[in-house]
Formats: C-alpha cells, structure tokens, sequence
C-alpha cells in the first residue's frame, strides 16, 4: 500500500452508487485519493490497518468519511459506533450518505456521531451535485486539526 494520504473513505455497497461517487468528486477535483470499501467490516478493517489492510499506517486516517447506512456484515450504525468510539479517529468527519429517509436512522446517526446526514437524490444530476457540495464543504472548506496533534 502507498503511504499517500486518503482523502476519503467511501463505505457503499451498492456498485453504481460508489462509481458516481468516485466520478463525479474526481470530475471536480476534489478528491486524489479515494478508497472505496464494500461493506461494514472492510471499512473498520481499513481504518484499523487489520486483514488485508494490515500494512496500511493506522495512523493515516482519512480526511473524511461517506458511510452508508444498509451494509452487508455491519451496518453503517455500528460502524459509526465502533469510529466514534475510538480516540484518533473523534475528530475524522463522518458523512452519512444513504438512501434511508427513516427519522430513527437520522437520529440514530446523529447521536453516534454523524458530522452530517444526507439522503441519497435519485435523479443523476442532483446525485453528482450533492456528491461535488458535500466534497466542497468537507474537503475543501471545512477544517480539521492536525491529525494527533494535542489540545
């Protein structure tokens, strides 16, 4: 693995959703760095360095998070539970981006920790417009601490 940093995590397991994703923070030049994984367990794996991710620096976190909710082994919920719950990652943003409209995920995501909660457009071009907003604010104009830097 390269020792680049990720400027985002994406967490989807629906195929055409993720390539969207990818293509359209890409096409805007907001991301150089994306990794995309398919399900629960594959993320916490990568943020963790553990498995098929175990040469990846734990200590290069991403610069943010695209968390889908309905994932196969964990879902989005306890994935967000299991990141909020560890230290270095408090302060890494978390995105839920998801197609659930539910007010008990919303709230949900909330209290674990969600940084924000978007619901997924179903039309092509708001789905690329709420992908190059989201990539606006969180990559470009939100900003972060020094990852292990000390208050």
């Amino acid at each position: 693995m390269n020792g680049k940093s990720t400027d985002i995590l994406i967490v989807e397991d629906n195929a055409n959703d993720a390539l969207l994703t990818i293509r359209s923070l890409k096409e805007h030049n907001l991301a150089n760095n994306i990794v995309h994984v398919r399900d629960g367990q594959e993320a916490l794996d990568y943020l963790f360095a553990k498995g098929a991710y175990s040469d990846r620096d734990p200590l290069n976190l991403p610069k943010a998070i695209l968390l889908d909710l309905k994932l196969p082994k964990l879902d989005g919920l306890q994935v967000l539970a299991r990141i909020r719950d560890d230290e270095r990652m408090k302060c890494v943003p978390v995105v839920i981006f998801t197609s659930s409209q539910e007010e008990g995920d919303l709230v949900k995501s909330y209290k674990l920790g969600a940084n924000s909660y978007i619901v997924k457009p179903v039309e092509f071009e708001s789905f690329t417009a709420a992908i190059k907003q989201m990539g606006l604010y969180w990559l470009l104009l939100n900003k972060l601490p020094v990852q292990n830097a000390k208050p």
